[in-house]
Formats: C-alpha cells, sequence, structure tokens
C-alpha cells in the first residue's frame, strides 16, 4: 500500500510540474553546463544550516586518495528567486525546501508542490526525493529534494548519500561516455583481446605505449596546458586465491606492474612508476558485470621523485576464466585539478569487459 502510495504522490507532483514551464508542447533548449556541474537551488539561510552541511557532504564531499582536497562535483548554489531562465536550461539541476519553511526562496520551492502531495509527505516522512528528466531543457536531469522539516530532511539526506552521489556519478559518466567513446582506438582493442583476452573502449586520441605478453600501456600522446596526461595499463595474472584480493597485496602487485613496465623518463630506464605511501590510498569494494572487483584511488610518483599525480585502478577477478585483472589510469596534471581525468579514466575503465572471448569476435 505504501509504494502505491508513493506512485500516487509522484503522479501528482509530475502532473503539477508539467502544466508550468517548458510543458510537452513546448519547444525545449538543450540542456548545458560541463560534465560535473550542479546547479542548486536552495534558500541562502537554509544553505548556511544543518541542511546545507548535510547536502555539502554529498555533492562536495572531498574525492579519496588525492594529492590535495578536490571536491566530488562543482556546486553552484543559487537562491530560487534568482533562478533565471538561463540557469533552469542547466544539466543538472537540484531544488531543495522544507515545507516548514517560510522563507522567501523556500516558499517559491514550496509552491510548485500541491497540498495533495505535502499531505502524502506529512504521511511518509520517508518520501523526500523527486526526479524529473527533460523539465526544462532536453538531456536535463531535475531532482526535488524536500521534507516536512528540517531535521526530517537531514535524516533522509544523511540515510542516502551514497544514493544520491551515485545518481549523478553514473549520470555524468554516461554523458562522458558519449563523448569519449564516439571513435574508439582499434588497433588498442585488438591488442587488448590478443594478449590480455579482454575487451577494452578506448577513445581514439589514446595511442599503444606498450604491448606484450600480459601487459598494456595506453597513452595520449599530446598533452597541453588545457589537456592533462593520462595513461591507462591493463595486465593479466591468474587468480589463485582470494588473498590476491586484500588491499596490502593490492598495492604491492600495481607496484611490481608499474615498476617493471611504466617508466617515468624515456631517457632515464631507471626511473619508474611508484606509489606514494605518505598519503594512504582509498580502497572499495564493489561488484562489476558479476565479477568481484576492488577499486583503488591514490597518488603516485616516480622512484626518483621527479613526477607525480593522482591515479585510480580496479581489481577485477574473473573466477570463471581463473584470471585475476588489474586496470588503472593515472594522471599528470601539474597543480591542476585532477577530478575531470579522474572521472575520464572511470568511464573508460568501466566499460572494460573481462569476460570477451574469441568466439565473440574481433
Amino acid at each position: 500500500m505504501r509504494k502505491l502510495h508513493y506512485i500516487l504522490f509522484l503522479l501528482m507532483i509530475i502532473g503539477l510540474i508539467s502544466c508550468g514551464e517548458g510543458g510537452p508542447d513546448s519547444s525545449k533548449p538543450k540542456a548545458k553546463g560541463s560534465i560535473g556541474e550542479i546547479v542548486l537551488a536552495i534558500d541562502s539561510a537554509k544553505w548556511a544550516g544543518p541542511v546545507g552541511e548535510e547536502l555539502r557532504n554529498i555533492f562536495e564531499a572531498d574525492l579519496p586518495g588525492m594529492l590535495r582536497s578536490e571536491p566530488m562535483f562543482k556546486v553552484h548554489r543559487v537562491d530560487p528567486g534568482a533562478m533565471t531562465r538561463m540557469l533552469k536550461g542547466f544539466t543538472n539541476l537540484v531544488y531543495v525546501t522544507t515545507f516548514d519553511d517560510k522563507s522567501a526562496g523556500s516558499q517559491i520551492v514550496n509552491a510548485q508542490f500541491s497540498k495533495e502531495s505535502k499531505e502524502k509527505a506529512a504521511a511518509d516522512p520517508s518520501l523526500f526525493s523527486l526526479r524529473m528528466e527533460d523539465e526544462y531543457a532536453i538531456g536535463q536531469e531535475v531532482l526535488y529534494l524536500f521534507g516536512n522539516n528540517e531535521k526530517e530532511l537531514v535524516a533522509n539526506l544523511r540515510k542516502n548519500a551514497d544514493r544520491l552521489q551515485n545518481l549523478f556519478e553514473v549520470r555524468e559518466r554516461g554523458r562522458l561516455e558519449k563523448a569519449l567513446m564516439a571513435r574508439k582506438n582499434a588497433a588498442a582493442q585488438s591488442e587488448a583481446r590478443k594478449n590480455l583476452g579482454i575487451e577494452i573502449n578506448p577513445p581514439v586520441s589514446y595511442q599503444v605505449a606498450k604491448s606484450e605478453g600480459d601487459f598494456l600501456w595506453l597513452r595520449q600522446p599530446s598533452p597541453t596546458e588545457r589537456r592533462p596526461d593520462i595513461s591507462l595499463f591493463f595486465y593479466e595474472t591468474d587468480y589463485r586465491s582470494e588473498e590476491q584480493t586484500f588491499p596490502e597485496n593490492i598495492l604491492a602487485l600495481r607496484d611490481s606492474i608499474a615498476k617493471q613496465h611504466i617508466f617515468g623518463d624515456p631517457e632515464n630506464p631507471n626511473s619508474y612508476v611508484t606509489s606514494e605511501k605518505q598519503i594512504p590510498p582509498a580502497f572499495r569494494n564493489m561488484v562489476i558485470n558479476d565479477n568481484f572487483t576492488v577499486e583503488i584511488r591514490g597518488t603516485w610518483k616516480t622512484n626518483n621523485i621527479s613526477m607525480g599525480g593522482t591515479y585510480v585502478g580496479y581489481l577485477m577477478v574473473d573466477e570463471k576464466k581463473g584470471k585475476l585483472y588489474y586496470m588503472e589510469g593515472f594522471v599528470y596534471y601539474p597543480n591542476e585539478v585532477h577530478r575531470d581525468a579522474l572521472r575520464e579514466i572511470q568511464t573508460i575503465l568501466l566499460k572494460t569487459d573481462v569476460s570477451w572471448t574469441d568466439n565473440q569476435g574481433a
């Protein structure tokens, strides 16, 4: 019965919002905004209070394992009364309110909810969010976050923080994927199939730097002041025991691969990439395509400390094939933000299919 009430609640709000600006018969512009950018419409007093603090913990949380503090998303806080047509056209739009708030900004957001919908929220305090697509622009995600009061909203935000982060992370990787993978590097795909038995989807901008046996290294050949130096590498070995997935063993594997294959300076064969131990890496377990996977985020340096940067990697177990795969992307971009480069790396690596076999065709 609660599920039915929730559906009815959503339908009431959808019917209300669809009657407003940007209805089904209107000509909507294409949504704009860079990858990872969020416009957050909330009253200034609420932003300065507990609700704002919880929202910052969610959307401006520091990325783990970084050289310096970098937030997960780039957030633009806007008072609801200042939401112009241009701002309403952004790709990611979040409205926040509580129904007991009498401030001018919150009242503007509250006016978009009917009396019946507020009564439904009052009856079920677990209702706190609503997603809308293409409300004001094509290709847009609009998220409403609401509560009967601040205490309820804060509790729901805290409980669902990971889900809200993941909502926009997955969406932004999807947007990025369309641009990155419009043209793929067929030569790199062929090397990965032949040597590692996996299917990868590198953009054409990545070139093969080294390929031998169980190892493949791809690199963007022309980094600039506005474009970071990004490398990707892939490694395959036999899966012998669960101990191989323990954090200390993943880190040891990573360093052994990098020491053997990833040179820091082409003119100096004794220069190689290693993990920076002073900033502890962050590990996270997940499942990708039914394969147990460990994500690792951390920082790297060359052994002669002439270069350094950040990386994100994935250790993936394919028990059916009896194989262990390690794939990583690392960034060299001194004194610049690494967040966007790491999101690009994630987008590419998470499309890797380790279950690929020859009978799938080349």
